[in-house]
């Protein structure tokens, strides 16, 4: 039984752990704050004290961090996961990332005789819960078919995209849609309320017909709820934008509709919402249309 390497245990890595220890996986954790791992410990994880020490225990590492900076520190930095890891073990980075940082990983991991794989998710913290997530991996295309086993614990729509970065950028794909996607449910909603209406009776209404989306459906309803709890925080989607909107300028592309929804979320941030879920950025456009 292959033996399972986790490092970063938040939100999502979390309940993502989870699947892997029910299926009987021996695996191996660590997160900077100790105590969030401390559940998964209480269910079989084992601890390590670093990054290297779970990639030295593990014939499959995954990362889940925050920002590509971490993702270089753990995977690339001094004792980090690439330095500790076997010839032969596969290294899987599931955060959203930069795509030239999966194109450096994959070259640096193919030196040591190591395989890896650039292999982010969509779904939020409901599909990882529920072992529903998207999964679009780049790189090695014979490590992904033995890690498929392992993403099928985790996700129901799991696909090779392609060479290293191509997940990545797949993943910019996705949130290039959501990020107008989301202006476009808080301005409805915003809309709906002005006009009087029952905002969960017009989100059962139009949320089954041509306006459906996962960002009305699941996140609406928090909305109408009061919960800006985070399922994704605004801070990392606000990273991710930047990302698209770099590899947008290096492919000369234009993208009017991503910049002005970066700008919203900018101004969420401003407020001191970043550590809130992507919903709350009905609380900016809420404030811009008090009386």
């Amino acid at each position: 039984m292959k033996k399972i390497g986790w490092i970063g245990t938040g939100v999502m890595g979390k309940s993502m752990c989870v699947h892997i220890l029910k299926k009987g996986y021996p695996l191996s954790v660590y997160n900077r704050t100790k105590e969030k791992a401390g559940e998964l410990c209480s269910q079989g994880a084992n601890w390590l004290a670093t990054p290297g020490d779970v990639a030295a225990a593990s014939d499959v590492t995954f990362t889940m961090v925050g920002d590509p900076g971490d993702v270089e520190q753990v995977i690339l930095g001094k004792g980090g996961v690439l330095e500790r890891s076997r010839p032969g073990s596969v290294i899987v980075d599931m955060t959203t990332s930069e795509p030239s940082l999966a194109h450096r990983i994959y070259e640096e991991a193919k030196g040591k005789f190591v395989s890896s794989l650039d292999a982010p998710v969509s779904g939020g913290d409901v599909g990882a819960r529920e072992g529903t997530l998207a999964i679009m991996a780049g790189g090695d295309e014979e490590a992904f078919k033995r890690v498929l086993p392992v993403f099928e614990l985790m996700g129901k729509n799991i696909a090779y995209m392609g060479g290293p970065g191509m997940g990545q950028h797949t993943k910019m794909s996705n949130q290039i849609v959501i990020a107008a996607a989301m202006v476009g449910v808080v301005e409805s909603l915003l809309y709906a309320r002005r006009a009087g209406l029952d905002l969960d009776a017009v989100i059962d209404i139009i949320g089954k017909g041509a306006a459906s989306s996962w960002s009305l459906n699941q996140l609406g309803r928090r909305i109408v709820k009061g919960d800006f709890a985070p399922g994704f925080y605004i801070r990392h989607f606000v990273k991710d934008m930047g990302i698209a909107l770099l590899e947008a300028r290096r492919m000369k592309l234009s993208l009017p509709g991503l910049a002005l929804a970066n700008q919203f979320y900018t101004a969420a941030m401003a407020e001191g919402l970043e550590t809130e879920g992507t919903q709350a950025l009905y609380k900016v456009l809420d404030k811009l249309n008090r009386p």
